[in-house]
């Protein structure tokens, strides 16, 4: 046989098998990590009555079946729940079950808040915790202060604090809101979630579910969101006159890989519905890849043997 054929031939398969390595390298390294240090599931407690990576206190009281409770259907507690270290990936989801509900009828109150803040386990007037913050706060409203916004309630709204921005409560938030949307997430039967998700220099987006299960709606997307480098991931809830169960179900943060950025203006209360993606798609391709090389090196393969038999039956 030709030793420049067989040169060929044999630089063509490592070429491809390196292409097919890189291809797994890309598929195992595209995939989000799941922070422990920052998720948390039942049953939430350890033999010692603490959890590892959150710290509790307040008015929260912790079934370890069912929930975090942040505050019970009782009037004036608060309740917190917060990590232990602060959150420092660039870029991150976090997914969140819970659960708000309580008596039926038209009084009810006052919410939850899921916080990326500068400040932890500090009790205050916003939502249970302190006002001036320096962070993110989405705020998960139940009650009507001022009884004049264009909106309905429940709402859902971010503010973002740098330390000196104060949030008006008779107000609502309304002068320092950032994005937000209307979202009947209160007493429901179906699992009730939210998933923000946060890519640096690129935009904040919140969605949630709350009509149907692994229906998602787009809450808000607001491009360019500035968060302090570490920040503690807090959920905080209090209750006034009037009450309601908050309760903490379940808690997934993870990693997320940069993704191109995205030049649009911010465009709050979208109510987009998406279904919720699994990657099926991506592994599809993955599998189609693995497929299409492998036939590729297995026809080279032939080709090849057949070149060496015909150049060995030339030398009979």
């Amino acid at each position: 046989s030709d030793p420049a054929i067989m040169l060929y031939l044999k630089s063509t398969l490592l070429a491809l098998g390196a292409a097919f390595g890189l291809t797994v390298a890309q598929q195992s390294t595209n995939q989000a990590i799941t922070l422990q240090t920052h998720s948390l599931y039942p049953p939430y407690i350890d033999d010692d009555l603490q959890n590892r990576w959150f710290d509790f206190g307040g008015d929260a009281v912790i079934n370890t079946n069912k929930h975090v409770r942040l505050t019970s259907n009782r009037p004036s507690q608060v309740g917190y729940l917060w990590s232990r270290l602060p959150l420092t990936a660039a870029n991150f989801e976090i997914e969140l079950e819970y659960n708000v509900d309580g008596p039926s009828g038209h009084l009810f109150g006052d919410g939850f808040a899921l916080w990326l803040s500068k400040q932890r386990m500090s009790i205050g007037p916003v939502f249970g915790s302190v006002n001036n913050f320096d962070g993110l706060g989405i705020f998960f409203d139940t009650y009507d202060n001022e009884r004049s916004h264009k909106h309905s309630f429940p709402y859902v709204q971010a503010m973002l604090g740098d330390g000196y921005k104060y949030y008006d409560n008779d107000k609502d938030g309304s002068s320092t809101e950032l994005a937000g949307c209307e979202a009947d997430f209160r007493g429901k039967t179906v699992v009730t979630k939210a998933r923000l998700t946060f890519y640096k220099d690129n935009y904040l987006r919140l969605e949630l579910q709350h009509e149907k299960e692994d229906e998602w709606t787009e809450c808000f997307k607001v491009p360019n969101v500035k968060l302090p480098d570490q920040v503690y991931l807090g959920f905080t809830a209090h209750t006034g006159e009037i009450s309601d169960n908050h309760d903490i179900i379940a808690v997934t943060t993870k990693t997320l890989i940069p993704v191109p950025i995205e030049k649009q203006k911010p465009i709050p209360q979208t109510g987009k519905k998406t279904k919720s993606s699994s990657g099926g798609g991506g592994v599809l391709w993955f599998l189609f890849k693995m497929v299409a090389a492998g036939g590729i090196v297995g026809g080279m393969f032939v080709a090849y043997r057949m070149y060496e038999k015909s150049g060995n039956m030339k030398r009979f």
